[in-house]
Order: C-alpha cells, then sequence, then structure tokens
C-alpha cells in the first residue's frame, strides 16, 4: 500500500495490483513529482512474481489528461523538454507493454495525449460510458509520443488513427468499442470493479503463457515470419515446461479445471 495523498496509489489483493494515477485536481496530468513514482511502482509489480494480473486507473474524473503542460513549460524553459519521453514516457510504456503479466487499463474519465498512449499501451481496457480519448499533440503542436503511434493504428487501423490525431477528434466509449480500441464498456460507477474483475479471471490463469503471449505479439509486430515462427518456437519450448502447462494436461486427463500457479 502507497500513502493516501501520494501522486501514485499501489494496492494488490489476490494477485492483482491496482495502480491509482491519484492528482484528481490536475486530471491526472503526468508531472514530475508522480513521473518517477510512477515508473517505480511499475518496475515493482513488473518484478513481483505474486502479483499476475495489474489494473492501472485514475482518481476522481480522469484516466489521465497526459503530460502537466506547467511543468512541460518549466522543461521547455529550462531546456529539457526533451528529457521527459527518454527518461519517463518511453520507459513507462516499455514497462507497461513489456511486463510478463497482463495489464488492463480502467479508464474511468477522459484519457488524452499521453495518457492515452498509456491506456492503448495496455493489454486491455475496460472503458466508463463517459470516458473520451484525445490524442491532443496536434493541439499543442506536437507530434504523437507514449507509443501512440504504434498502439493506435494497431487497434483501429492507420486511417482512423491518422484521422482523430490529425484532427484531435475524441473517441468516445461506444466508437472505441465498435472499432476495437476498447475491450468493454462499463457504467462509469462500475469500470474499475469490471476491470478488476477481469484481471482476477487473469491472475487465476497461466500467466507465464501470457508473459510469452504478449512477448510473441511484440516480436510479430516488427518481425519477418521467419523470425515470428522462430520466437514462437521458443516461447512454446518455455511454455512445454512449465507447470501450468502439465497441470491443464492432468485436469484434461482428470477431467477437473485447472489451478494455475503461475509457475
Amino acid at each position: 500500500m502507497t500513502e493516501p495523498d501520494s501522486p501514485v496509489l499501489l494496492a494488490t489483493d489476490g494477485g492483482v495490483a491496482t495502480i491509482t494515477l491519484n492528482r484528481p485536481r490536475a486530471y491526472n496530468a503526468f508531472d514530475g513529482t508522480m513521473k518517477p513514482l510512477l515508473l517505480d511502482v511499475l518496475r515493482g509489480v513488473a518484478a513481483d512474481a505474486a502479483v499476475r494480473a495489474v489494473v492501472i486507473t485514475g482518481a476522481g474524473k480522469a484516466f489521465s489528461a497526459g503530460q502537466d503542460l506547467k511543468d512541460h513549460l518549466r522543461n521547455v524553459q529550462a531546456g529539457a523538454a526533451g528529457n521527459t519521453v527518454t527518461d519517463f514516457f518511453n520507459p513507462m510504456l516499455e514497462l507497461v507493454t513489456g511486463m510478463a503479466k497482463p495489464v488492463i487499463a480502467a479508464v474511468n474519465g477522459v484519457a488524452a495525449g499521453a495518457g492515452a498512449g498509456l491506456a492503448f499501451a495496455c493489454d486491455l481496457r475496460v472503458v466508463a460510458s463517459s470516458a473520451v480519448f484525445r490524442t491532443s499533440f496536434a493541439q499543442v503542436g506536437l507530434s504523437a509520443d507514449s507509443a501512440l503511434s504504434l498502439t493506435l493504428p494497431r487497434l483501429i487501423g492507420a486511417g482512423r488513427a491518422l484521422q482523430l490525431t490529425l484532427l484531435d477528434q475524441p473517441l468516445d466509449a461506444a466508437t472505441a468499442l465498435a472499432w476495437g480500441a476498447a475491450t468493454a464498456v462499463a457504467d462509469d460507477d462500475a469500470v474499475v470493479a469490471e476491470a478488476t474483475a477481469l484481471a482476477a479471471q487473469l491472475a487465476a490463469g497461466p500467466t507465464t503463457a501470457y508473459g510469452w503471449i504478449k512477448a510473441s505479439f511484440a516480436q510479430a509486430a516488427n518481425g519477418s515470419l521467419t523470425d515470428t515462427l522462430a520466437f514462437e518456437n521458443r516461447a512454446q519450448k518455455a511454455c512445454f515446461g512449465s507447470a501450468d502447462h502439465h497441470e491443464a494436461l492432468s485436469a484434461f486427463v482428470e477431467k477437473r479445471p485447472p489451478v494455475f500457479t503461475g509457475r
């Protein structure tokens, strides 16, 4: 657990870690205080074998408005604006996409800029019915970061992604579901509970296999067919030796549900 006034909250229960962005008055925008704390929390849950699924959400009315522009202005004036991408946004996205466990975004409100990038980088997204995604970068004269130029076209196609990003058009929850950017849409007051239930379902599953599935998909996105087949072979060999796979085989023969341990 973390202190209740911390800009990043962490709670764990039954193998599920819930990370809450906690600057509600600033719509959970990323500032100089939140950034290092969030990286530390993400590194911790990625390394914790007891954590088998992760939920990321926001406090208050927003998931995250992205970069805190007041903080960004200070960096621009100090000639250090580029450091925030190198030192924070890039490692944040690498941690979310690279950790060998499922990560679910509970998008409880607006997700803009890097906040949208964070949500799109998660493996699954449960979106509140009133939530809206905005790319926001062009609106402030910036290109896209936080892997949005990779994740958003993968989810909804390059044409739609460019349309939303160039024109800074909002993407509402219903359209996000229809276009494939949302896994599910929930009532506003149920979005975290639904995301947590989904995370609990995944946490009870073969999390070793989930990690290899994530890695295989990431490799295949930029690899040749030959490289993809080789990586899938490597992943499958690792899974063949896992306790979860052996348990699944035994359960099949014994006609019972498997009990996975993530090993």
